[in-house]
């Protein structure tokens, strides 16, 4: 059981019965109160954001949370699915909402190794919460504005497309076919990746 200040940013809890994470913790007092912990908890089920504040006696259990390394497909636009195979076995295919991977769906290049993100329940049934990608990605621009020639003084920024889909600000200086590094989590252009 985590008491109510060691519920903090990124950890896995079950409130109300259902997985939450974490988004944000802020531990105060307010005057001669007791101190309050107040987070913002998303629903790792249904993806909806509440804020919460935890009091001095209250304590939650952390959420019984597994990773499986699996293999993205590809994605059936028509319906918002994200097909997945097992690593090993890629006759074992499965399907993600879209809701459930949240904002990672965005950075998903077909045929990329991913963590699975799974939840056992009390009655030990396995329940998919989310998809993990590693925390940096080489992604290639397949669409951005050309430079303009004096334009880079400034340290400006255009929106260049990648190969996933995805539209990312990138330095003045980034061209059609360059390998940029991705921050996952943030979604942001961290620098020029090195081509092969």
């Amino acid at each position: 059981m985590l008491e109510y200040n060691e519920i903090t940013l990124r950890k896995i809890i079950i409130f109300e019965g259902t997985p939450h994470e974490v988004l944000a913790s802020h531990v105060f007092r307010k005057q001669q109160r007791k101190p309050v912990n107040a987070t913002k908890l998303r629903n790792l089920l249904t993806g909806g954001v509440t804020e919460v504040s935890f009091q001095v006696q209250d304590k939650v259990e952390e959420a019984d949370i597994s990773t499986r390394k699996m293999v993205f497909l590809y994605k059936n636009a028509k319906n918002n699915e994200y097909w997945f195979a097992e690593e090993k076995d890629r006759s074992k295919r499965f399907t993600i909402d879209e809701n459930i991977i949240g904002s990672p769906a965005q950075f998903l290049k077909e045929n990329a190794l991913v963590d699975v993100v799974i939840f056992t329940d009390d009655e030990d049934e396995e329940k998919i919460i989310g998809v993990r990608l590693a925390h940096k990605l080489d992604l290639k621009v397949v669409d951005a504005p050309p430079s303009i020639k004096g334009n880079t003084a400034t340290g400006g920024n255009k929106q260049a497309t990648l190969e996933t889909g995805a539209v990312v600000n990138v330095p003045l200086f980034i061209n059609i076919g360059d390998l940029v590094k991705i921050n996952t989590e943030t979604g942001e252009y961290v620098e020029r990746a090195e081509k092969n």
